[in-house]
């Protein structure tokens, strides 16, 4: 059993940078690959960005590549997403989420078994 609590949202303008933390609980959280996601309002759910289990590999969808970094430190049970150079687009709740052990780093929501409750992320234009 894994539980999450994000941390670190909050109102920036555009332009600003904000630092996501998952905090997690559970002695096996190196085991699990985790993600971020996000959710606005009247839209789906949609993974931000992925890292594996030893955080040699990364995911980053298309709409943050270049802007957003995730990262996670094993030995703190956390997981991170710097977010620089915010856009008005990228208000949502954001979640952390940890897949389950069968899978790696893996971009399918349904493999995310661990669910954080989110952080809201607004950003101003």
């Amino acid at each position: 059993q894994v539980q999450l609590v994000e941390s670190g949202g909050g109102l920036v303008q555009a332009g600003g940078s904000l630092r996501l933390s998952c905090a997690a609980s559970g002695r096996t959280f190196s085991s699990y690959a985790m993600g971020w996601f996000r959710q606005a309002p009247g839209k789906e759910r949609e993974i931000v960005a992925g890292i594996s289990w030893h955080g040699g590999r990364t995911y980053y969808a298309g709409s943050v590549k270049g802007r957003f970094t995730i990262s996670r430190d094993n030995a703190e049970n956390a997981v991170y997403l710097q977010m620089n150079s915010l856009k008005p687009a990228d208000t949502a709740v954001y979640y952390c989420a940890a897949a389950g052990p069968e899978y790696g780093l893996t971009t399918t929501p349904d493999a995310y078994i661990y669910w954080g409750h989110g952080t809201q992320v607004t950003v101003s234009s």
